[in-house]
């Protein structure tokens, strides 16, 4: 999506340590309108996939999340990092490796919401290595439903994620996508 593309160049900053730095848009600060447009986006992809859920993990994917439900009419399921009083003992779990804060967390979504009848869109604001979407793959077949597609905004190809998600036979789709990152500058994919 070019759009993306023009907004990460005007306002992304490249970090130390491989890091894009767009939350001034997509996860920290956000352009809702913008966000909008890219949910729109998503769901023309994906809308003859008779999605009825999308699950995203906390907490950076779940802007483009609820903005992109709208469009498919169906409830965002929030994985959760921590476990809290007001979650259900009774979870769905997975073991994911953050890259950008380089931790592991486990990743637990209440079995009450996700179930065999349920068909997941995946939805999140950056595909890397592919771990947050392979942990969230892994909940969903846990639950007997059906991972019908993965979305992202931004793509770092070079990472190796994306391949993995397609080598498990998985629609992915996003919005941007960088083959590289060199010395303060982007270059996307054709």
């Amino acid at each position: 999506m070019r759009l993306l593309e023009e907004k990460i160049l005007k306002e992304g900053k490249i970090l130390s340590g491989d890091v894009l730095k767009v939350d001034c848009f997509l996860n920290h600060q956000m352009d809702v309108a913008f966000l909008n447009r890219l949910g729109k986006e998503i769901y023309e992809h994906f809308k003859s996939a008779d999605i009825n859920k999308i699950l995203t993990v906390e907490a950076s994917g779940i802007g483009l999340a609820c903005l992109t439900a709208q469009f498919f009419d169906c409830k965002v399921l929030v994985g959760k990092k921590h476990k809290s009083l007001n979650v259900s003992p009774d979870v769905y779990s997975a073991k994911v490796y953050s890259y950008t804060h380089k931790t592991e967390n486990t990743i637990i979504v209440s079995k009450e919401y996700l179930g065999k009848d349920d068909k997941v869109l995946i939805v999140d604001d950056f595909l890397a290595n592919g771990n947050a979407c392979l942990g969230l793959i892994d909940i969903v077949k846990q639950a007997g439903g059906e991972v019908k597609g993965i979305s992202c905004a931004v793509e770092k190809t070079y990472q190796g994620g994306y391949q993995k998600l397609v080598n498990l036979g998985i629609d992915v789709y996003s919005l941007a996508r960088i083959k590289k990152m060199e010395n303060g500058q982007i270059e996307f994919m054709e």
